[in-house]
C-alpha cells in the first residue's frame, strides 16, 4: 500500500466515524432555515452538502483546506523557487488536508506519469469517431466515459467488498482518471487545431507541464502558466454545478468516470465553464464594434454602458458568492505583469478592470460589480498564442478533476448515502405562504 492510501486510511477512519455520530446522536438538529426564494432562485446560501477540499469565503476568495492561493503560492512544493506551485500538491493537500513535501508531489507526479500511459486504444478510436468540428467538450466528455471500461471501483464493487472499502478502488479509478485527462486533452486539442499533428507524452515532466509539452508549447513560461491554471481552477466547494454534480451522481455509487462525465457536462454550460469563452466574445465583439485594437478606456466605458442598456451581462464580471476581486483573477494579472506585461489583451483586460466596476456598482443592481476568474483566463492563454476558445473549457474541465474526483474519495470515505432531496410543486410553494392569484 503506498503511503497515501495509509495515510488516508488514518485520517479518513475517525473522520468516517464522527460522521456517523453526527447523523445517529444529532440527526435531528436544525442547522437552519430555508426561504422560499432560497429555494426557486437555485438553492443559493442552503447548506446540504459536505464538503472538506474547500470553501468558498465572500471575502478572501476560494480556501483550499483553509489556505488561501498566495498562501498556497508560498507553501506548495514547486519546479523552480521562481516558478507556480505544482497541482500535485493541491491535490494531496485537498486529499489529506495537509501540505504535502517534494517527496509526496514527487510520488504523485511519478504515479501519473506511469497511469498515464495506460489509456486503452479504444478511447483514441470513440474520439476519431466523432466530427472534428465537434467541440471540444463533447470529444473530451465521450472520451471520459469511454475510459470508464476501465473502472477499478466497477470491477471491485462486482467482485463484492465490505462498503468501509469503498474509497480504495475509487481512489485507484480517481488516480487513473486524473493522470489521463491531460493526454485526452492534448489529443482532441492537437486534432481539432493542428491537423492531427500528436505528440507523445514526456513521463520525466510534471502532470501540468506534460499537458503543456503535449499541446506543442515547450517554452518554460506556458508551463508555469499550465500549472497556475490548473491550481486556482481545480475545486470551489462543493455547491458549484460541475463540483454537485459529480457528487451527486457518485452517490449512486457510479464509477469515478461516470461521476465525473455528468460534472464535465455541467461544466459545459454557459453560466459555468464555458463563461470563459464568452469573455473572448464579448472582447473581440468589442474591438470590432469600436473598430480600434487599443481602445481608450472612455470608449470601453460607453461600450460596457451600451452592454448594459441593451439588457446583457458583462461576461467575466460578478460572482455569486463572493464581495471582492476574485483572487483567481488577481494571481493572474499578477502572472501576466510579471511576464507579459505589454501584451495587448491584458493591457486591455486593466483597462476593462479599471471602469467596468464603477459602471456596474452605479446600477445599484449587483452585489459584485469586481470580476472572476473568466475575466482574465482566456486572455492569458491567448497571448502565449493558445487561441483556440473552444479548448479553454476543457482545460477547465481537467483542472477541476482535481477537486471534485478528490472529494468523490472522500464521500466514500464518509460513506455518504445516495442524495435524494424532496421535491414540491408550485401549488405546495404557494400554499405555504397564502399566495393568492
Amino acid at each position: 500500500m503506498d503511503h497515501i492510501k495509509q495515510k488516508i486510511i488514518e485520517i479518513g477512519r475517525p473522520k468516517a466515524e464522527t460522521v456517523k455520530k453526527l447523523t445517529k446522536e444529532y440527526g435531528d438538529k436544525v442547522i437552519q432555515e430555508v426561504t422560499v426564494g432560497q429555494v426557486l432562485t437555485g438553492m443559493k446560501g442552503v447548506v446540504s452538502l459536505l464538503t472538506c477540499t474547500s470553501k468558498l469565503d465572500p471575502e478572501e476568495g476560494i480556501r483550499f483546506r483553509g489556505y488561501t492561493i498566495p498562501q498556497l503560492q508560498e507553501l506548495l512544493p514547486k519546479m523552480h523557487q521562481d516558478g507556480e506551485p505544482l497541482p500535485e500538491g493541491l491535490f494531496y493537500l485537498m486529499l489529506t488536508g495537509e501540505l504535502p513535501t517534494k517527496d509526496d508531489v514527487n510520488f504523485i507526479s511519478n504515479q501519473w506519469a506511469q497511469r498515464a500511459m495506460g489509456i486503452p486504444p479504444h478511447v483514441f478510436d470513440v474520439i476519431n469517431a466523432l466530427p472534428k468540428d465537434a467541440h471540444p467538450m463533447i470529444q473530451f466528455n465521450t472520451a471520459i466515459l469511454a475510459m470508464s471500461t476501465e473502472s477499478q471501483f466497477r470491477k471491485a464493487y462486482l467482485a463484492g467488498m465490505d462498503k468501509k472499502d469503498y474509497w480504495d478502488p475509487t481512489y485507484e479509478g480517481v488516480m487513473d482518471l486524473i493522470a489521463r485527462l491531460p493526454v485526452i486533452a492534448s489529443y482532441i486539442y492537437r486534432r481539432v487545431f493542428h491537423n492531427e499533428n500528436y505528440i507523445e507524452m514526456d513521463p520525466s515532466l510534471d502532470w501540468a507541464g506534460n499537458l503543456a509539452h503535449m499541446m506543442g508549447y515547450e517554452d518554460v513560461e506556458v508551463k508555469r502558466l499550465m500549472r497556475l491554471y490548473m491550481l486556482i481552477h481545480a475545486d470551489h466547494e462543493g455547491g458549484n454545478v460541475s463540483a454537485h454534480a459529480t457528487h451527486l451522481v457518485g452517490s449512486a455509487l457510479s464509477n469515478p468516470y461516470y461521476s465525473f462525465s455528468a460534472g464535465m457536462n455541467g461544466l459545459a454550460g454557459p453560466l459555468h465553464g464555458m463563461a470563459n469563452q464568452n469573455v473572448m466574445h464579448w472582447i473581440n465583439k468589442m474591438l470590432r464594434d469600436i473598430g480600434d485594437e487599443n481602445p481608450s478606456e472612455e470608449q470601453i466605458r460607453q461600450y460596457a454602458e451600451t452592454t448594459l442598456s441593451q439588457g446583457q451581462v458583462i461576461p467575466g464580471y460578478g460572482h455569486a458568492v463572493l464581495r471582492k476581486t476574485d483572487p483567481r483573477f488577481t494571481v493572474q494579472l499578477e502572472f501576466a505583469k510579471k511576464y507579459i506585461p505589454d501584451a495587448p489583451l491584458i493591457q486591455l483586460v486593466e483597462k476593462i478592470y479599471n471602469v467596468v466596476p464603477e459602471i456596474l456598482s452605479s446600477t445599484g443592481k449587483v452585489k459584485n460589480p469586481w470580476p472572476n476568474v473568466d475575466a482574465i483566463s482566456g486572455s492569458l492563454l491567448s497571448s502565449y498564442g493558445i487561441t483556440e476558445y473552444p479548448i479553454y473549457t476543457v482545460l477547465f474541465g481537467v483542472s477541476r478533476a482535481l477537486g471534485v474526483l478528490t472529494q468523490l474519495i472522500w464521500d466514500r470515505l464518509y460513506g455518504l448515502p445516495i442524495e435524494r432531496p424532496k421535491s414540491q410543486n408550485l401549488a405546495w410553494y404557494m400554499s405555504k405562504v397564502n399566495y393568492q392569484e
